[in-house]
């Protein structure tokens, strides 16, 4: 937060950063191949379920050098937290520009946000599918 209000310039790159981080949808919508097929050496056989797990992929640590750091100065952050190809978010520039806006709003209108607790005494939804804290403590200060 500290680096956001000091340089807003780096927005953009903490949304980038965000998207992926904290992504809701741990998994994509099912898939079924038409026909047998091999990833990573194992054969997948023709109709079986296939389970993409977009927070392996955005977490990879061959694709990424320090995954599991939260780093707004990412320089490569290309992510699939709003999807690819034909299955990319139409309304992809729409969630990056309202998240940006949000955060703007909140660093300056709250100063001294923060947490209310320390960052282990978060509480989250234990589920397979999505990925998303029971609440937020925080505190906050005008001016």
């Amino acid at each position: 937060m500290a680096a956001l209000r000091a340089d807003t310039g780096l927005l953009p790159a903490a949304v980038e950063e965000i998207l992926p981080f904290t992504h809701a949808n741990q998994l994509a919508i099912r898939r079924f191949p038409t026909e047998d097929i091999q990833i990573g050496g194992v054969t997948i056989p023709a109709g079986d379920t296939v389970m993409l797990a977009l927070s392996s992929a955005n977490g990879d640590p061959e694709r990424f050098t320090t995954p599991d750091e939260f780093d707004i100065r990412r320089q490569d952050n290309a992510h699939l937290a709003l999807g690819h190809g034909i299955h990319y978010c139409l309304g992809a520039p729409l969630a990056r520009m309202e998240t940006q806006v949000a955060l703007a709003t909140l660093l300056n209108r709250f100063p001294r946000i923060g947490l209310a607790v320390h960052e282990d005494g978060l509480s989250w939804r234990a589920s397979f599918r999505s990925y998303a804290l029971r609440k937020l403590p925080i505190t906050v200060s005008q001016g």
